[in-house]
C-alpha cells in the first residue's frame, strides 16, 4: 500500500484490460455509434467497472501474499507463531468472524496488513520488523487493529467504492474519447483508432484522480480499525502501538503497492495527502485519546 495500493494498481490494470476486450469484442464501437445514447454506456460501464473491482478484490490475498512474500503459519514452529494463531484466534472469535490465515513477512519495518474478500477467509501477516520492535502488548493491540478492519467488511466496502468510481472513470472515458475523435480526427462515429488510444489514457489520467477518493476512505477506516484494536485489547495498548510506529518510521514505509493495507504508511506531504492511504500517526493517537480520555 504505499502510494497506490496494490488493490488499486491490480484494479487499474483490469479495467485497461477489459477495455481492451471491449474494443476487439466491439463493444466500443457499438456504443461509440449510438450517438448520444448515453443509457446503454452508463450500463456497460458498470458491469465492467463493478467487474474489474470485483476481479481485484479475488485476487487481493492471493497478490498480496506474492507481492510481500507472506509465508502463512500452517503449523506453529516456535512459540512466537503459537503466540501469533492464538491471538488472532481469541480475537477473530470476539470480533464474530471466521479464522484468518495468519502469516509474517520479511520487512525490518515494524507493519502489518489483512486483505480478503471474505471476512471469514481473511489474511491478518505481520512483519519481522513488528515482531522485533514491539512489545507483545503492542503486537496484540496491532493485530487487532487488523482483525477489526476483517471485521469491519473494510475490502468488501472498498470494492463497492471502487466500482462506483471505474463506472465514472469507464463512462467519462468514452465520452471524452468519443467527443475528440469526432472533433479532431473528423471520425464520423467516433470510434476510430483517436477514439480508442484516448479512452486508455483517459482512463488511466482518470484512475489516477479517482483513487483520491478511495484514498480518503481508506483514511477514515483506520481510525474505525484503531478503535477496534483499543477494543480487542486496551486503549494504552493500541495507543503504544501507534506511538511505537511514529518512533519507528521510516521514509519508504511499505512497498508503493502495499500502503492501503498495512497499519503504517508514513506520512507524505503537499499533494500527495490526498493519496495518502491512512492518517497521519499524530491524528490517529490524538483522535484515540479523545475518545478514551487523557490517557
Amino acid at each position: 500500500m504505499k502510494r497506490i495500493a496494490l488493490f488499486l494498481i491490480t484494479n487499474l490494470a483490469v479495467v485497461l484490460v477489459l477495455s481492451i476486450v471491449m474494443r476487439i469484442l466491439g463493444i466500443d464501437q457499438y456504443i461509440a455509434a449510438q450517438n448520444g445514447s448515453y443509457y446503454g454506456l452508463l450500463v456497460f460501464a458498470a458491469v465492467f467497472g463493478f467487474g474489474g473491482a470485483l476481479i481485484s478484490l479475488a485476487m487481493s490475498k492471493w497478490s498480496a501474499k506474492r507481492m510481500m512474500g507472506v509465508r502463512v503459519i500452517e503449523q506453529p514452529r516456535d512459540n512466537v507463531e503459537r503466540w501469533l494463531v492464538d491471538t488472532v484466534r481469541k480475537q477473530a472469535d470476539e470480533a464474530g468472524i471466521g479464522m484468518p490465515e495468519v502469516g509474517i513477512f520479511d520487512s525490518p519495518e515494524p507493519n502489518a496488513f489483512a486483505t480478503g474478500a471474505n471476512k471469514n477467509k481473511a489474511l491478518v501477516a505481520v512483519s519481522t520488523g513488528l515482531l522485533q520492535r514491539m512489545r507483545k502488548e503492542e503486537v496484540e493491540a496491532v493485530l487487532g487493529h487488523e482483525v477489526g478492519h476483517v471485521a469491519n467488511g473494510d475490502m468488501v466496502t472498498l470494492t463497492l467504492i471502487q466500482g462506483v468510481v471505474n463506472t465514472f472513470v469507464i463512462f467519462l472515458a468514452r465520452i471524452i474519447g468519443n467527443f475528440i475523435d469526432k472533433a479532431v480526427f473528423k471520425n464520423e462515429n467516433g470510434s476510430g483508432i483517436g477514439y480508442f488510444v484516448i479512452v486508455m489514457v483517459c482512463e488511466l489520467l482518470l484512475g489516477i484522480l479517482a483513487s483520491v477518493i478511495v484514498m480518503w476512505f481508506s483514511r477514515k477506516r483506520e481510525f474505525r480499525a484503531d478503535a477496534a484494536g483499543a477494543l480487542l485489547t486496551t486503549p494504552q495498548a493500541m495507543i503504544g502501538a501507534l506511538e511505537a510506529l511514529k518512533r519507528a518510521q521510516q521514509p519508504e514505509g511499505l512497498p508503493q503497492q502495499m500502503a492501503a493495507f498495512g497499519i503504517n504508511s508514513g506520512t507524505p506531504t503537499g499533494l500527495k495527502r490526498f493519496f495518502m492511504s491512512h492518517p497521519p500517526l499524530d491524528e490517529r493517537i490524538d483522535a484515540l485519546k479523545r475518545q478514551h480520555g487523557a490517557i
